[in-house]
């Protein structure tokens, strides 16, 4: 007996409450909207762009971004800054060759292009941007210019 109570009867295809029921209800389903198949352009072939995770955080020093590129080499990958501030980080992961004689479960592993681009701040050296690749993790430095404090100077008053 399942411990989720389901809405019609006893079969756990049809439950709406148990969160690992094999049918789900889908209220769009009937609507004809444009799916991933629709543009060849986001095909399987293209779905590593949107697995490229990033994250960006800005320090005193620097902006450090970090991306998670499991099972690719620095070879693969190409950063890039453009003159008008915008940092590029962009690859491809190759599909593994297949053998005829393999029988393949699942294909989860997203392969193809990817390009992830960010609008760097005015504050930035551009000139002295570093980059690291470590066991999958893509870690990319760019310095901020050295701000000047300014410079508080006492006028005497007169009179």
């Amino acid at each position: 007996m399942a411990m989720i109570p389901t809405i019609f009867g006893n079969n756990r295809r049809s439950s709406v409450f148990d969160p690992f029921s094999l049918d789900l209800w889908d209220p769009f389903k009937e609507f004809d909207f444009p799916t991933v198949t629709s543009f060849p352009s986001l095909s399987r072939e293209n779905s590593a762009f949107v697995n490229t995770r990033v994250d960006w955080k800005e320090t005193p020093e620097a902006h450090v971004f970090k991306a998670d590129l499991p099972g690719m080499k620095k070879e693969e990958v190409k950063v890039e800054i453009e003159d008008d501030r915008v940092l590029q980080i962009s690859g491809e992961r190759h599909v593994e060759k297949e053998d005829r004689n393999d029988t393949w479960h699942r294909v989860e592993r997203s392969s193809g292009k990817f390009a992830r681009r960010f609008r760097l701040p005015e504050n930035v050296r551009m000139g002295d941007v570093k980059a690291s690749m470590e066991n999958g993790v893509l870690t990319i430095t760019v310095p901020k210019v050295e701000m000047k404090k300014p410079e508080i100077k006492s006028v005497e008053i007169s009179g």
